[in-house]
C-alpha cells in the first residue's frame, strides 16, 4: 500500500450521477472523493487541462508520496476550480488521448475522471491498476485499445518534454 498512488477527486455534483465515473470509482474504493474544495489535499499532482507542463515520470515520486487529484466538474466552471487548485498543487496536463466513454467517444481530451486517472497511471507504469479501474465499465477496455500506441510511447518517456514531443505525432 505504501507505494500505491492515492487518487483523489474534487467533485462538484454538476453532472449526471448515473454517468459519473468518479462516483463509481469511489463506490469501489479506488478514490477519495471530496466535495469541499478547501478540503482537497495539497501538493498533489493536479490533472489540469489548463496546465503548461505535461504529466510525466518526473512526477512519479510526488504521485507516490502525495497522490493525484482530478476535478469532476462542468466545463463551464472548470477554469475557476482549476485557478484555485492550481495555487495549492502541481498542475499537469494530460497528453493527447481520445475518449472511449459513450458521451465523448473519439474526442481528444474530453475524458471522464476514470480515463484521466487511467492515463496517468499508465504513464507512471501502473498498467495493471489502469486496466483494473477501466474494467469498471464495459467501454473501459476500449480506451486502452483506442490509445494503445500513444500510451505505450508516453510510458517510455522520462520527461514532460519527451511526452510533448511524442504527442506532436498524434495531434
Amino acid at each position: 500500500m505504501k507505494n500505491e498512488i492515492r487518487l483523489y477527486v474534487y467533485h462538484t455534483n454538476e453532472d449526471d450521477p448515473r454517468k459519473c465515473s468518479a462516483k463509481k470509482l469511489e463506490k469501489f474504493g479506488y478514490i477519495k472523493l471530496e466535495k469541499q474544495i478547501r478540503k482537497t489535499p495539497m501538493n498533489t499532482i493536479l490533472l489540469n487541462p489548463f496546465a503548461e507542463k505535461s504529466i510525466s515520470k518526473e512526477d512519479l515520486k510526488l504521485a507516490k508520496e502525495i497522490g493525484i487529484l482530478a476535478v469532476d466538474c462542468s466545463w463551464k466552471n472548470a477554469e475557476n476550480n482549476f485557478e484555485y487548485l492550481d495555487k495549492r498543487n502541481n498542475s499537469r496536463a494530460l497528453p493527447f488521448v481520445v475518449a472511449a466513454n459513450p458521451v465523448n467517444f473519439g474526442k481528444p481530451f474530453k475524458l471522464t475522471t476514470l480515463e484521466a486517472f487511467a492515463t496517468s497511471l499508465y504513464i507512471f507504469d501502473e498498467v495493471k491498476k489502469a486496466v483494473e479501474i477501466l474494467n469498471l465499465y464495459k467501454w473501459g477496455p476500449n480506451f486502452l485499445s483506442l490509445n494503445k500506441e500513444p500510451l505505450e510511447e508516453y510510458r517510455q518517456a522520462k520527461t514532460s518534454k519527451e511526452i510533448v514531443e511524442i504527442m506532436k505525432k498524434y495531434v
